[in-house]
């Protein structure tokens, strides 16, 4: 992977991360589309770039950070079923890479995303209003993520909802959860495949976060902004044009994702 690569592969994270369309079935699909190879080093990439995806959830609501241990409190209760995706992360890296998964994730996902408006059309709760065993459930739901394709930011916003959080209130507390979340599996990464990182690929690691925090925090206005006005239906469309275009390659024997 060259620095071109890994400034495209950056992009794609930092726009996708928290928009419910996958930013690990995007990368997935970039990294086939860039001809990257599937090395140690470039999976550990795209675990570890999300770090600046966090950063720019941290910048952009630190306020948050410094409410009541409440809030805390309800992160780590969300934050518990998180043991179970540990605990199955040896047959999610044998997923990670698999793009008949994400299509048909993305396909699932898409067609779910046409009619959540509709599911919780009359929800009023902020995050204020969270309790205990709400946050867990939204946890529970996060859980469905480690599938490639699926989307964390999709999930936990459903969950949100679920829950009744008004869609600005799900979305956010999404993001929110995002930052131990995320920060735990980075850490993870970098412990497992630390010796796949070198002086001479350092670099592109420290880039490639640099570039991921920039572009999520215009994604992450963009995208707030956009739901609390329009829904989720644009993301559902996407979603399954995504994945029909995916599954038509495939099946018609085109080796672009093989």
């Amino acid at each position: 992977m060259n620095y071109l690569q890994a400034f495209v592969m950056a992009v794609v994270e930092g726009i996708t991360e928290f928009l419910p369309i996958s930013s690990t079935g995007h990368m997935i699909i970039a990294q086939k589309v860039l001809g990257i190879e599937n090395s140690e080093f470039v999976r550990t990439f795209i675990v570890n770039i999300q770090f600046g995806a966090i950063l720019s959830v941290i910048v952009l609501y630190w306020k948050r950070f410094f409410q009541s241990f409440t809030f805390y409190f309800k992160l780590a209760v969300a934050c518990l079923p998180l043991v179970i995706a540990w605990l199955l992360s040896k047959y999610i890296d044998k997923m990670l890479g698999n793009v008949i998964i994400v299509a048909v994730s993305m396909l699932i996902g898409g067609i779910i995303l046409l009619f959540v408006d509709k599911w919780f059309f009359n929800n009023h709760l902020t995050e204020k209003g969270l309790s205990y065993p709400k946050a867990f459930i939204i946890g529970l739901f996060q859980i469905i993520s480690v599938i490639p394709g699926v989307s964390r930011s999709a999930a936990t916003i459903i969950g949100g909802m679920s829950q009744k959080l008004d869609r600005k209130s799900a979305a956010e507390f999404s993001f929110i959860l995002a930052v131990p979340t995320m920060f735990a599996a980075t850490l993870l990464k970098l412990h497992e495949n630390y010796k796949f990182i070198n002086t001479g690929n350092a670099g592109m690691l420290i880039f490639g976060n640099i570039v991921a925090f920039i572009v999520a925090i215009l994604a992450i206005k963009s995208f707030v902004n956009f739901l609390t006005i329009h829904g989720f239906k644009i993301f559902g469309y996407y979603r399954i044009m995504v994945g029909l275009i995916i599954l038509v390659l495939l099946l018609s024997g085109n080796r672009l994702f093989i």
